[in-house]
């Protein structure tokens, strides 16, 4: 599997801790939604399991190890997320303790091919409380040969005292040049490529994801709303009604966090200099805050549509207030 710019460092860093037996059993990899990283824990996992790689830092990709993690059916690898509620049709909303105790009796087994056995927990932010305290009993007490990575964008959703576990892998944006390049690379228009970018704030993962998704033109949707909503053109209940009509709510709402994040920019440095009150970026923060509450909510069966309505009012409010 071929990594990106941003991706190559942290794998070559991590595959040298591993040659040089400074490892952990446990890794959190973490950082943004749609960097990679699910595809570098992926890549890490078939460079350790590896049985002919020896010095060199990737995978050979012929052994019989190599051969059957690209097949999937490498009996010292598993891929937890995620599951099917067999009952419903529809994905759960969170990793179940049952989940985490057959891994651990799995990871207890004698390995199939003599080797290390490598467990990814990608979401890992979704183990449920049961499940992470499960999780803590191995990671307290690690066994030889057994590598854990959890991926996630929302480490602080972890319990402390599962990330204080952990060694750390962080995965951050790239620098602009490196990551038009990648777009470019990836068929993106160079004329989109830019503002593609500026609305992703940096991450090309995602602003690729929105490439092909009409995801500019939803952005500016988004924004047209939320100046309407302060100008009193459209009302909140109706703005939270048209958010909550389709499939594309959450990216609506990831949009909206986006909008105040950059207002909450200008307005922190407007400050600084005396011309904004410091309030106003409290209550810019707070307002953020609640639309990415809503955000991890959607799964569950609340009433959105009085809370969504709730973030529109306090968002017409804070603007008429401050601006």
């Amino acid at each position: 599997m071929s990594l990106s710019a941003w991706q190559q460092p942290l794998f070559a860093r991590t595959v040298a801790a591993f040659r040089s037996h400074r490892l952990g059993h446990a890794q959190l990899l973490q950082g943004e939604a749609h960097l990679g990283k699910l595809a570098l824990a992926q890549a890490l996992a078939k460079r350790l399991l590896c049985q002919q790689a020896g010095d060199a830092e990737a995978a050979c990709g012929v052994c019989t190890a190599c051969q059957r993690f690209e097949q999937g059916s490498h009996g010292d690898f598993r891929q937890i997320g995620i599951e099917l509620n067999e009952k419903t049709g529809k994905l759960k909303t969170v990793i179940g303790v049952d989940q985490i105790r057959d891994m651990l009796e799995w990871l207890a087994l004698t390995a199939q091919l003599a080797g290390p056995r490598v467990v990814i927990i990608e979401t890992a932010h979704r183990l449920n409380p049961h499940a992470a305290n499960a999780l803590l009993k191995t990671l307290e007490e690690p066994m030889p040969g057994r590598y854990l990575f959890l991926v996630t964008d929302q480490p602080k959703a972890l319990p402390a005292t599962v990330r204080s576990r952990c060694q750390r892998i962080e995965m951050a944006c790239p620098d602009t040049a490196t990551a038009l390049a990648w777009l470019k690379q990836n068929r993106v228009p160079e004329a989109d490529a830019k503002a593609l970018l500026d609305m992703a704030g940096g991450n090309p993962g995602l602003a690729l994801s929105w490439a092909g998704s009409g995801g500019s033109a939803l952005y500016q949707e988004v924004r047209a709303d939320l100046a309407a909503c302060v100008k009193n053109q459209t009302g909140p209940a109706a703005i939270a009604r048209k958010w909550l009509a389709d499939e594309s709510t959450d990216l609506r709402l990831l949009f909206a966090a986006q909008i105040g994040y950059g207002l909450a920019r200008t307005w922190a440095a407007q400050a600084a200099g005396g011309a904004k009150r410091p309030q106003a970026v409290e209550r810019l923060k707070e307002w953020i805050d609640g639309i990415n509450r809503l955000r991890l909510s959607l799964s569950q069966p609340l009433r959105h549509d009085l809370g969504l309505a709730g973030r529109m009012l306090e968002w017409r409010q804070l603007l008429q207030d401050f601006r």
